[in-house]
């Protein structure tokens, strides 16, 4: 597995490295026998620590973890806490949804975009009724079943997902509601 420990604005020593590596080591291993990269990102806001962790699984799925506390190593403790609690709940769903896959999950290549809101602007009235477009990314849409479209957005903690059905062939998306319920919406 190959591991990306960087920090922002701050020196991450060797020590934390490793100890970054073996306890994420265990917590992989224990769950997941195919982890392909992880990546840690180490931050300070105000006096508290910030670590946020994304760990990519051959079979496409995303599982991301943050976490906040006063020292650093507690900071990763807590946010490796968390991610050993999200792949524990999702042990069995995961074993039942790709038994039977043999190949990773396919992915296609979309445009993503961000649109300036109406804050964004210092006049009045636009000159067209066009959105000015901020940034423009290329993003991985992956061909899914509902139900591994719904855990991939949970262990990512994103609150919506562009995915194409792999039953239907066709682009749905899943998204979280309001209500705390997951919305689904197949065109």
């Amino acid at each position: 597995m190959r591991y990306q420990i960087t920090g922002k604005h701050i020196d991450i020593g060797e020590a934390l490295q490793t100890h970054v590596r073996d306890e994420l080591g265990n917590v992989l291993q224990k769950y997941s026998q195919r982890p392909t990269d992880g990546t840690v990102i180490f931050s300070k806001d105000a006096h508290e620590y910030v670590c946020e962790t994304v760990v990519h699984l051959s079979s496409g799925l995303n599982a991301a973890a943050k976490a906040h506390a006063t020292e650093i190593y507690a900071a990763f403790d807590a946010c490796v806490e968390k991610m050993d609690k999200q792949l524990r709940r999702y042990k069995r769903r995961l074993k039942d949804h790709h038994k039977d896959r043999a190949e990773p999950v396919e992915h296609l290549m979309g445009s993503s975009y961000i649109l300036a809101g109406e804050g964004d602007s210092h006049e009045d009235e636009p000159e067209t009724l066009q959105p000015m477009i901020v940034a423009e990314m290329e993003t991985k849409i992956p061909s899914l079943s509902v139900g591994e479209a719904v855990m991939q957005m949970e262990l990512a903690g994103a609150p919506v997902l562009v995915f194409r059905n792999e039953k239907k062939d066709g682009v749905n998306v899943v998204y979280r509601r309001d209500d705390g319920n997951i919305g689904w919406i197949d065109p």
